[in-house]
């Protein structure tokens, strides 16, 4: 594994000794239809909250696998294969006052799109509270040319602001030209505010405002295929953690300081390096990646968070992030005056299609292929 430290900030608040531990997969349940994304409500009811690609959000409430979806858009979600379905979810800020969340998933055409949602009325104080399908509100929709690349993610940043990470568009090398068209909203991290309007308004710092080249909505640009990316909840840092080509694997961070507007790069860079490799390349207003590794470690980055829980104090800090295809899951913390270093916690036998943490900040991961939600347990070597 290989760092690249051009965007990195050491901070008093990482883990420094990450090679004194380990990581292990405590099993909390099965049965999930290939899972792959994981949230919390923020509402103190404990609740995990669990995607299935094919459209339906399923609940665990104290370990156990609630039976019924708690949202089911089945009808909506077009086909699963490639890297389609239903891929995103995020709750409101407020959402324990106002009942509201997000989802992002492929419909029918194989187009984004980004839906609000609400809860349903009339529910017993002493029931479970469930979504309402029949209340979406479309707030943005993406003509997408091909399968993959979708990105899907969506996260509420501490400025209460909705990023939604979309891809290049899909087949190869970029072939549609997205990742450096800012006339596209394609290939970019988007920042929306979605009290201001409806269905959305242009923050006004958003940093292109003005710009008639690039898109209003967009916050950065040049990503591949965005899957992940989360905020850190002590320091409000942003790792994005984005899918290569054909031999690196990057995550990028942008300093809560910074104003956005950077460009990540793709496709006139794969991570660090020039893309393809056999040309050269201008790197300048580039911003280089955290850090890399390339396909011998593995084949697809699935971004994780920075670990902010209180049980295992001695991970507090690090940032974990894992490869959907070895199974192998990675620690990055900053020594005080180094460079930030790289340490393997574990590999498992499984298909990591995505972190996600509680309301405390515990950490957990989803195998797509097994249906199967593990918690993260931290052990010494």
């Amino acid at each position: 594994m290989t760092a690249a430290t051009a965007a990195a900030t050491a901070t008093p608040q990482r883990a420094t000794d990450l090679a004194r531990l380990r990581l292990e997969l405590q099993p909390v349940t099965a049965g999930l239809e290939v899972p792959v994304g994981l949230a919390h409500a923020g509402d103190g009811s404990g609740r995990l909250f669990v995607l299935e690609k094919a459209g339906r959000v399923r609940v665990v409430q104290d370990g156990v696998l609630l039976p019924a979806p708690w949202l089911d858009i089945t009808d909506r979600v077009g086909s699963t294969s490639s890297e389609q379905g239903l891929l995103g979810l995020a709750f409101h800020p407020a959402y324990a006052e106002n009942g509201l969340f997000f989802i992002n998933y492929t419909d029918r055409q194989g187009d984004t799109v980004i839906s609000r949602f609400s809860m349903a009325a009339g529910e017993d104080a002493g029931d479970l509270p469930v979504a309402d399908a029949g209340s979406e509100m479309l707030v943005l929709k993406l003509d997408q040319p091909a399968g993959n690349h979708n990105g899907g993610h969506l996260a509420f940043g501490p400025d209460g602001y909705l990023y939604i990470g979309t891809g290049d568009g899909g087949g190869a090398g970029d072939q549609y030209n997205n990742g450096q068209n800012g006339a596209t909203l394609l290939g970019a991290m988007l920042r929306l505010d979605v009290d201001g309007g409806r269905p959305y308004a242009i923050p006004p710092d958003n940093p292109f405002v003005g710009d008639p080249d690039v898109r209003d909505e967009i916050w950065a640009l040049g990503l591949r295929n965005p899957w992940r990316y989360s905020f850190d909840r002590l320091t409000g840092d942003l790792y994005i953690a984005d899918v290569g080509q054909n031999v690196y694997e990057e995550v990028n961070l942008q300093p809560a300081a910074q104003a956005g507007g950077q460009n990540y790069g793709w496709p006139i860079m794969e991570a660090g390096h020039c893309f393809p490799a056999d040309r050269e390349c201008d790197r300048a207003g580039l911003a280089l990646p955290l850090l890399e590794y390339n396909h011998s470690q593995g084949c697809s980055i699935t971004g994780g968070y920075v670990y902010r829980g209180a049980q295992f104090p001695e991970l507090w800090g690090a940032y974990l992030f894992g490869d959907y295809c070895s199974g192998r899951i990675w620690g990055v913390a900053a020594q005080p005056g180094d460079k930030p270093h790289v340490v393997e916690l574990a590999q498992a036998d499984i298909r990591l299609s995505s972190f996600g943490e509680d309301e405390g900040g515990e950490l957990y991961l989803l195998d797509m292929a097994r249906g199967e939600l593990f918690a993260l347990v931290v052990l010494p070597r």
